[in-house]
């Protein structure tokens, strides 16, 4: 009989030792008080500049990284600031708003956290977000009322701030007002002496509560002249644009709004390729003034939005979190003015 020799049991993986501050603090040949002064960024602690060199570089070599509940014990509260993810689609010049805010806020030592909140509404999406305990929620359109403000604030939520266009009881709101951006459209293609003024009006879920305050801003612009408005559905894509365009003549517009610079991009090619003249048969206005509209030939007139800077939103949040009793604040936020380009 052939015996098969028997095979040890393979050896369990060896577990690796999660690094400590003490661990950090014996090879930089400081305190572990140092250490955590120095990588909580804690204010008020004069710590030379090569002793703190001498921490980060240990921290780098062990692979050590502060523990973020241990840091919110120390601090009374979490450092983390939620961010729950639109329920709109937003353009890239609200993209990059987000991303600039997200960096000062890291900047100023916290975490930014976004949190997915699809089919969430109103005041249950904000006990949702209550289960994370945060520091801070800064919700960039209007699905907060009263009664979600007080469950996040009775969660340990210090700063609760709401962008949008009305403000809620309890929260700072930084107010944004989109009839602006209408209006200067509107203003400005009467003023170059347009009369038949299409506006677009996406057909993406979600971009009314937008696209409705710029068409009503267009109509408050044309009140008391012989211009007319003509509303525009129009869904984001190459052949919706190129059915809107094969009909335009017999709709007898002479320009148009077209809610911002993507669609205007979109319904500018479509246009030209159904051989309409921009901007002599059409004029073209959009909004965000996005560098691809200043590479569009004819470069695209545009709407420029002015949002309040990453940095000064990432301190107002610090400020109210450093005092929670402080009267809640109302700021508005989006500025707007015409940029008067080839396409008008």
């Amino acid at each position: 009989m052939v015996q098969i020799p028997k095979q040890s049991a393979p050896s369990a993986p060896t577990q690796r030792t999660v690094p400590t501050s003490a661990d950090v603090a014996r090879l930089a040949g400081v305190s572990r008080a140092t250490v955590s002064y120095v990588l909580n960024n804690t204010s008020g602690v004069r710590i030379s500049e090569p002793t703190r060199r001498r921490v980060h570089k240990a921290a780098k070599e062990l692979g050590y990284v502060p523990h973020a509940a241990a840091r919110s014990l120390r601090a009374g509260h979490s450092r983390t600031v939620l961010m729950p993810a639109p329920s709109v689609p937003v353009g890239l010049l609200y993209s990059q708003f987000f991303n600039e805010l997200q960096w000062a806020l890291s900047r100023l030592d916290y975490t930014v956290v976004q949190h997915g909140s699809a089919g969430l509404h109103d005041d249950e999406a904000a006990r949702v977000w209550a289960e994370l305990r945060p520091v801070a929620v800064l919700v960039p359109d209007s699905r907060l009322g009263p009664e979600g403000v007080a469950v996040l604030k009775g969660s340990g939520a210090r700063a609760v701030v709401t962008m949008g266009p009305d403000r809620v009881e309890g929260a700072h709101a930084l107010l944004m007002d989109h009839e602006r951006v209408g209006h200067c459209a509107g203003a400005h293609l009467v003023a170059r002496g347009r009369r038949r003024i299409g506006v677009v009006m996406p057909r993406e879920a979600g971009l009314d509560t937008v696209s409705g305050p710029r068409l009503e801003g267009v109509r408050r612009a044309l009140h008391g002249t012989d211009a007319t408005v003509t509303e525009l559905s129009l869904a984001y894509e190459e052949q919706a644009a190129a059915r809107l365009a094969a009909r335009w003549r017999s709709l007898g517009l002479d320009a148009v709004f077209a809610y911002n610079d993507e669609y205007a991009m979109l319904l500018t090619r479509a246009l030209q390729d159904e051989g309409i003249a921009i901007p002599d048969e059409t004029a073209v206005v959009g909004a965000d003034d996005l560098m691809l509209g200043r590479l569009l030939r004819p470069r695209l007139s545009t709407v420029h939005i002015e949002l309040p800077s990453g940095r000064d939103l990432a301190e107002l949040v610090d400020r109210v979190v450093r005092e929670p009793g402080a009267a809640t604040e109302t700021h508005e936020v989006l500025g707007a003015r015409i940029v008067h380009r080839e396409s008008s």
